[in-house]
């Protein structure tokens, strides 16, 4: 199969969902060309689809998610790109309040079909405002579907999916996925929200891992599998809908759990899912669930500092560990 990097998989998914569906149109700040926004994705489509199907927006998140949202409520199928995730807090109001709510609030009789792509996560040295991982903000929310999908298959199929659901998603691409590559099929193909991956089977600790830090994880796999440790490594694809019980079957295969993500471990999505672990599949665990997550400091701009608070395989593996050794 041919290998493509996800950068080019979400453009092929773009790419289809305009031709097959008319309805389908991208909004945002220079995505149009020549630039083609921050991370190239759209580059090169204003010349295919025109400006009017890949329209150059004002330097105004509320202004054109609102515009997005009403695109969406009279038939259309916008899909938005916010240049960094952090720049979503500009559009609160408009995702929280608007996008997430109407459907329900109107009965069911109006649908809110819009995609907001965006990208988060330390690692270019972005700093504070333009590297963080608030995924738990959205997940929060009901009304939004959320997914973060770690590798160039994932992204395709799961964009193009969400590009035709009827429910607002917020589509988070950690920006150092970009130039990641994988097999993609040339065929059509979707992956349905809800339904998790397990990246690689083990037999003594699961990992629920999610966006960049599932190549964290199966690169601790890699080093743990040398010292006899076998993990298995789930990723759930979509924070929202969750598929729970996939995460509880590996559970209690392995009868250890531990949950990482590059967002901080304070109120972070591994919270959740350790809740319905501990619900779920209590008489299974041979020790306590361990979270591997960024501590609750905003992303330094200095490199060293930033590589000190980010999650890597090293720090995936010596938790494991002492999982194993029951020293936690």
């Amino acid at each position: 199969m041919r290998e493509i990097t996800y950068r080019e998989a979400l453009k092929e998914a773009l790419i289809e969902e305009m031709k097959r569906d008319e309805r389908v149109f991208l909004l945002g700040e220079d995505i149009a060309d020549p630039f083609g926004s921050a991370y190239k994705v759209t580059l090169g489509l204003s010349s295919i689809f025109g400006t009017d199907r890949v329209i150059q927006t004002p330097i105004s998140e509320q202004g054109f998610t609102g515009a997005a949202v009403g695109a969406a409520l009279t038939g259309m199928r916008p899909v938005v790109e916010f240049m960094y995730i952090d720049f979503t807090t500009m559009a609160m109001e408009q995702l929280v309040n608007q996008a997430a709510k109407i459907r329900y609030m109107s009965g069911g009789q109006a649908k809110v079909p819009v995609v907001f792509r965006t990208q988060g996560g330390p690692g270019r040295s972005s700093a504070a405002q333009h590297a963080q991982s608030i995924e738990a903000l959205f997940h929060h929310i009901p009304g939004l579907l959320v997914a973060m999908p770690s590798s160039a298959y994932d992204a395709k199929g799961l964009l193009k999916t969400a590009i035709r659901l009827d429910d607002p998603v917020i589509f988070i691409e950690q920006k150092l996925l970009y130039n990641t590559k994988g097999e993609v099929p040339e065929e059509e193909y979707t992956i349905p929200f809800g339904v998790a991956d397990v990246k690689r089977n083990g037999t003594d600790c699961t990992v629920v891992a999610t966006s960049m830090t599932v190549l964290k994880a199966l690169k601790a796999a890699d080093i743990l599998a040398e010292e006899g440790i076998s993990i298995e490594v789930v990723d759930p694809r979509t924070l929202f809908p969750l598929d729970i019980e996939t995460i509880v079957e590996s559970v209690k295969k392995t009868s250890r759990l531990l949950i990482t993500h590059e967002a901080p471990e304070r109120g972070g999505f591994a919270a959740e899912v350790a809740a319905q672990v501990a619900n779920l599949a209590f008489d299974y665990l041979d020790a306590p669930i361990q979270r591997v997550c960024a501590p609750s400091v905003p992303i330094p701009f200095a490199r060293n500092m930033e590589d000190y608070i980010m999650i890597d395989e090293s720090k995936i593996a010596d938790r494991v560990r002492k999982l194993i050794r029951g020293d936690i």
